[in-house]
């Protein structure tokens, strides 16, 4: 019974040997059937040729005794068994007062003979007490059946030689499994070395080894399988170091605000602040922070049910331009407090399919960045327009603008321009990213473009509602 707990090698190996056996047996077996068909029937066919030729030379009449003579005399120089047979007796196939008489032919066999047929015979003869392979060619005299040419050769010799070849080839067969045993072993070593060597790695893996890789020496399927291996291993270790990266500043993001809120609560509760005025700072440093907590927890949380796919988007037909005048109108205060402009030119035609809350948390974050990074008097604009079954929305600032090498990573996890994490001009670094993660789940992209102390553009890019769309 097969064992499933054997290695890869030993089952390829009993594969292989096992098919390599069946092979030569079933070649063997079929060998032996085919030249012993082959070699039977030609052998009654030169038999049988033999007669013929022989029996060319009788012209009728009575068998002579020198043609008797010639018989005996070919007889002598061939391998065969050759004689002329004319006895009543035996060619009278067994006379009535004779029925116990055991003749060379049959009655059967005597009426092929009398219509000129010749007749081939294998098996047992019991004349002759041994197997043999046989031709009877009839000599006739007119109608008259004057004798018989009768040459055998016994199966004995036949079954000599495929005894012989049978020998040969189990010497052959054998030298032939010794070689190709050690050269399947040195092949299987070879073939399974890459397999344990992915094997180890994926112990390695287990055990919280994840930057390793492995040598690809081949194109083959294993060859593709360590190239797969390498790509997932190289992408657990980067999802590992972002993880790592990401608990980091999450304990970051956390301790300053905790710190701050405990500092100024212990020295509140000490009586170290004992001015009415100061306490009352002290308190809303706290009530800042604890905002901030409440933030970033926020983020944290929204951060991981996107990630885990949890949010449940309610999509619904939204007037993409109205919706974004009346998240605009949210921000007069702020516009105004900073004497900001604010430039609007939205097409009424875009209806897209979406979250309204996941929408405007989008508008919001941008809008935010837009309003705390652009100067005093700065400007900001709003362009929405349709393009065929997507529309375009860019939201452009005067703001302070993105160093260039900071431009790839603004939209990646706890990432911020201001490498200083000042908390009064800077948010978690998760706002960017979480727009990103909202963007792709209402199917469309988004694109930042921005030069240092010029400004930002934000291009965002979804997919909007056929004309033939109906509730």
């Amino acid at each position: 019974m097969w064992n499933k707990r054997h290695s890869l090698s030993i089952k390829l190996w009993f594969t292989i040997i096992s098919a390599i056996i069946i092979s030569v047996l079933f070649a063997y077996s079929l060998s032996q059937y085919y030249y012993k068909n082959l070699y039977v029937k030609k052998i009654k066919t030169d038999l049988v040729n033999e007669a013929t030729k022989l029996g060319e030379d009788y012209q009728g009449g009575e068998i002579t005794e020198d043609f008797m003579k010639r018989v005996e005399w070919f007889n002598s120089k061939n391998d065969s068994e050759v004689f002329v047979v004319n006895n009543p007796r035996e060619l009278s196939a067994c006379l009535p007062f004779e029925i116990d008489y055991d003749t060379l032919i049959s009655e059967e066999e005597r009426q092929l003979l009398l219509e000129g047929h010749a007749i081939e015979k294998e098996g047992y003869e019991k004349r002759f007490e041994q197997n043999i392979v046989a031709a009877v060619i009839p000599l006739m005299d007119e109608a008259r059946l004057e004798g018989i040419i009768y040459t055998y050769i016994p199966v004995d010799s036949i079954t000599d030689l495929l005894r012989e070849l049978a020998a040969r080839w189990l010497v052959a067969t054998f030298l032939f499994l010794i070689v190709a045993i050690f050269l399947m072993t040195k092949w299987l070593k070879k073939l399974i070395s890459p397999i344990k060597d992915i094997e180890r790695a994926v112990h390695r893996i287990s055990e919280g080894d994840y930057n390793i890789k492995l040598q690809v020496e081949s194109q083959d399927e294993i060859g593709k399988l360590a190239l797969a291996f390498n790509e997932m291993a190289q992408s657990i270790y980067l999802e590992e170091e972002r993880k790592k990266e990401f608990l980091e500043n999450v304990a970051h993001e956390l301790r300053t605000p905790l710190s701050y809120v405990m500092g100024y609560t212990q020295a509140i509760k000490d009586g170290i602040v004992k001015d009415e005025e100061e306490k009352q700072k002290y308190l809303q440093l706290i009530s800042r922070e604890t905002q901030r907590l409440q933030k970033l927890l926020g983020d944290l949380m929204d951060l991981a049910k996107l990630d885990s796919e949890q949010v449940v988007f309610r999509n619904l037909p939204i007037a993409f331009a109205q919706f974004i005048e009346e998240v605009i109108a949210k921000y007069e205060p702020a516009l105004k407090e900073k004497n900001l402009r604010l430039q609007a030119e939205l097409d009424p035609d875009p209806i897209i399919l979406g979250d309204d809350g996941r929408i405007e948390q989008i508008l919001h974050n941008i809008l935010d960045n837009s309003i705390k990074y652009t100067d005093m008097g700065g400007t900001i604009s709003l362009s929405l327009h349709q393009q065929k079954d997507e529309c375009e929305l860019i939201i452009r600032d005067t703001g302070r603008g993105i160093p260039e090498a900071d431009l790839p990573h603004v939209m990646e996890r706890f990432y911020r321009v201001n490498k200083a994490r000042s908390r009064f001009d800077g948010g978690s670094g998760l706002g960017l990213s979480i727009v990103k993660k909202l963007v792709e789940q209402q199917k469309g992209q988004i694109y930042i473009e921005s030069v240092a102390q010029t400004g930002t553009k934000v291009r965002i890019v979804l997919p909007t509602i056929k004309d033939d769309w109906k509730l």
